[in-house]
C-alpha cells in the first residue's frame, strides 16, 4: 500500500479519537451498570451459550479467509470486529469459543482506536499547525512551545498503525497485538514523555495567548467552527497524546483480562502493559516536575522562621495539602467549654516528608512556629463531645523542631475535611475498608460516571469509567478511594460516581485487576524480601 492511498484510507474513519473515547468509556460504563443490575452475574447471555467443539487451528488457516482492510469501513471502531462482512462470511464465528471471540474484539478496539487517534492527530497538525493565518501571528517560539513534537508524535503513530494494520491483514483471525505494542513502546513511545512534560508550558502559553493576541483568539475561533473539528475545541487536540498513552494502557489491560493464562499471548501482554506503565509514569512525573518546583519556590518566599530554619526546596518534596486548621488552647480540662475562644487559626503545609506549623501574619506571609518529619506523625481522632469539639482530631509530633514530643489539639471546618487532613497526615493508619493491597476478597467499590479534575493536591482527578475501591467516606458528600488500574489514591466527591453493588462483580473486578499487576506484585515481593535481609 502506498503512503497516499493509506492516507486517503485514514480520511474515511467516521470518529474522531475524541468522540471515540468518549462512547467507548459511555459503553463500557453502560456495560456495567447492566451487569451490576443482574441477580446472577454469571449466568451466560444469549450470545454465550455453550459453542460447538473449536476446531484446530490449522481448519482457520485452511480456509484462507479474506483480508480485512479495516479502515475503509467509516465506523470501524463501533462495528464489531464479529459483525464485519468479511469475518462473517468466512465461518469463522462458528469455529473460535466465546473468549476468543472476545479477545478478538479487545485487540480489534486497540486497532482500530489508534487509527481514530491518528486521524484526530493529523487534523490538529494539518488545520491548526500548518494553518498559516496561524504562523504568521505566532513567533516561533510560540508554536515551539504550543505544538511542541507533535509531528515526531504523529510520526510514531502512524508507524504504529501501519504495524498494526499489517498484522490484521494477515489473517481474519489477529494473532496477536501485544507484541507490536511492547516493540513501540520500547523503541518509539518516549516522545509521548517530551510532548507530556511540556504540558504546563503549553497550558500557559494557551492562555496568555488568547489573552494577549486577539488576532490568535479570532483565528482559533474560526478554525474551531470549521464542520472537520465537529465542535471539538482547539485544546481537546493538544491533550490528545497524554489521553491516548493512558487509554492505550488500560486496551493492553483489557487484552490481558482475556488471554489464556500462562500463555504466550498473556507473557506478551504483561511485557507490553509494563512498558506501558513505565512511559505513563514518567509523563506524569514529567508533568508534576515543573508545577512542583515552581510550587516550592513560591511557598518558600512566604515562610519566615520563628524557629531554626529548615530549608524547604528539595528536588525529592512536593506539597500533598495545605490549609488553616483551629487549634484549642488551654489545658485539656477546658475543653467543654463552648467558646469560640477556645481556638485560634493556625496553618499546616504537609509535604511528603514534612509538616510545619505556621501562623498567617500580614504580608501573605507565614510565620513557623513547629515542623516534624512527616513519618513522626500520628494522629487519633476524638470521640463525639458535643457541637464544640465536632471534627477536632488530635495531632502528635513524636520529634518536633525542639527534638521533643509534642501534641496538638486540631479542628477541621467539616468532617471531610478532618478525614482528609489525617489520612494525609497519617497515610499507614487504617482506613474505614481495608485497601486494594490487603487483598481483601469483597471491598465496596464505585465508578466513575462524571469526569472529576482535582481541585487540591489529596485529590484524584477522574476520568469517565474509572473503577475504584471505596477506602473511607464522609457523611458530608466525599469519597478517599484507589483506582484499580493504577492503585492512585485520593478523595473526590461521592456525586461523580455509582455505587458498584453486585458482590459478584466487585469479585471479578478485583481478580481482573491483580491478574494485570501479578508481575508488579512478584517484583514488589523480591524487593521486600531484599529489603528484610
Amino acid at each position: 500500500m502506498t503512503a497516499d492511498s493509506w492516507r486517503n484510507l485514514i480520511e474515511h474513519i467516521g470518529l474522531l479519537y475524541q468522540e471515540y473515547r468518549d462512547k467507548s468509556t459511555r459503553e463500557e460504563i453502560e456495560t456495567r451498570r447492566l451487569q451490576d443490575s443482574q441477580t446472577d452475574p454469571e449466568e451466560t447471555s444469549p450470545s454465550e451459550e455453550t459453542p460447538s467443539e473449536a476446531e484446530p487451528t490449522s481448519t482457520i488457516e485452511n480456509k484462507a479467509p479474506p483480508q480485512i482492510n479495516l479502515l475503509r469501513n467509516s465506523n470501524s471502531r463501533f462495528n464489531l470486529w464479529q459483525d464485519l462482512p468479511e469475518v462473517q462470511n468466512s465461518g469463522v464465528l462458528s469455529i473460535l469459543q466465546p473468549d476468543e471471540i472476545k479477545l478478538q474484539e479487545a485487540m480489534f478496539e486497540l486497532v482500530t482506536s489508534e487509527a481514530s487517534y491518528y486521524k484526530s492527530l493529523n487534523l490538529l497538525v494539518s488545520h491548526f499547525m500548518e494553518n498559516e493565518r496561524l504562523k504568521k501571528i505566532l513567533h516561533q517560539s510560540e508554536a515551539h512551545i504550543l505544538f511542541s513534537n507533535v509531528l515526531d508524535v504523529m510520526a510514531v503513530s502512524e508507524r504504529f498503525l501501519l504495524d498494526l494494520e499489517q498484522r490484521v491483514e494477515e489473517n481474519i483471525v489477529i494473532s496477536d497485538v501485544c507484541d507490536i505494542v511492547y516493540q513501540h513502546t520500547v523503541n518509539h513511545f518516549s516522545v509521548y514523555i517530551t510532548y507530556v512534560s511540556n504540558q504546563t508550558y503549553q497550558e500557559r502559553a494557551y492562555k496568555q495567548l488568547l489573552q494577549d493576541k486577539p488576532a490568535f483568539r479570532e483565528v482559533i475561533s474560526q478554525l474551531e467552527l470549521d464542520p472537520k473539528c465537529k465542535g471539538l475545541s482547539f485544546s481537546s487536540f493538544l491533550i490528545l497524546p497524554f489521553q491516548r498513552i493512558t487509554r492505550l494502557k488500560l486496551l493492553v489491560q483489557n487484552i490481558l483480562k482475556k488471554v489464556e493464562e500462562k500463555s504466550d499471548r498473556e507473557s506478551t501482554a504483561l511485557d507490553a502493559h509494563k512498558e506501558l506503565e513505565t512511559v505513563v509514569k514518567a509523563c506524569n512525573e514529567g508533568v508534576r516536575k515543573m508545577s512542583r518546583t515552581e510550587q516550592m519556590i513560591s511557598i518558600q518566599k512566604k515562610l519566615e522562621f520563628k524557629i531554626k530554619s529548615v530549608p524547604i526546596i528539595s528536588h525529592s518534596r512536593w506539597l500533598l495539602k495545605q490549609g488553616e486548621l483551629q487549634q484549642m488552647n488551654g489545658p485539656k480540662t477546658s475543653r467543654t467549654l463552648r467558646t469560640k475562644k477556645l481556638f485560634r487559626e493556625i496553618y499546616l503545609f504537609l509535604f511528603n516528608d514534612l509538616l510545619v506549623i505556621c501562623r498567617q501574619i500580614p504580608g501573605d506571609k507565614y510565620q513557623v512556629f513547629d515542623s516534624a518529619p512527616r513519618g513522626l506523625l500520628r494522629v487519633e481522632e476524638l470521640e463525639d463531645q458535643g457541637q464544640s469539639l465536632a471534627n477536632v482530631f488530635i495531632l502528635r509530633l513524636l520529634e518536633n523542631a525542639d527534638d521533643r514530643e509534642a501534641s496538638y489539639m486540631l479542628k477541621a471546618s467539616s468532617q471531610s475535611e478532618m478525614k482528609r487532613w489525617m489520612i494525609s497526615l497519617a497515610p499507614n493508619r487504617r482506613t474505614k475498608f481495608v485497601s486494594f493491597t490487603s487483598r481483601l476478597v469483597d471491598c465496596p467499590q464505585i465508578q466513575c460516571v462524571h469526569p472529576y479534575v482535582a481541585q487540591q493536591p489529596d485529590e484524584l482527578s477522574l476520568e469517565l469509567a474509572d473503577v475504584l475501591n471505596i477506602l473511607d467516606k464522609t457523611d458530608d458528600g466525599w469519597i478517599f478511594g484507589e483506582r484499580l488500574h493504577d492503585q492512585e489514591r485520593g478523595w473526590f466527591p461521592s456525586s461523580m460516581g455509582e455505587e458498584i453493588l453486585n458482590p459478584k462483580i466487585r469479585a471479578q473486578n478485583l481478580k481482573e485487576c491483580f491478574r494485570v499487576h501479578k508481575s508488579d506484585d512478584s517484583q514488589r515481593r523480591k524487593l521486600g524480601s531484599r529489603n528484610r535481609q
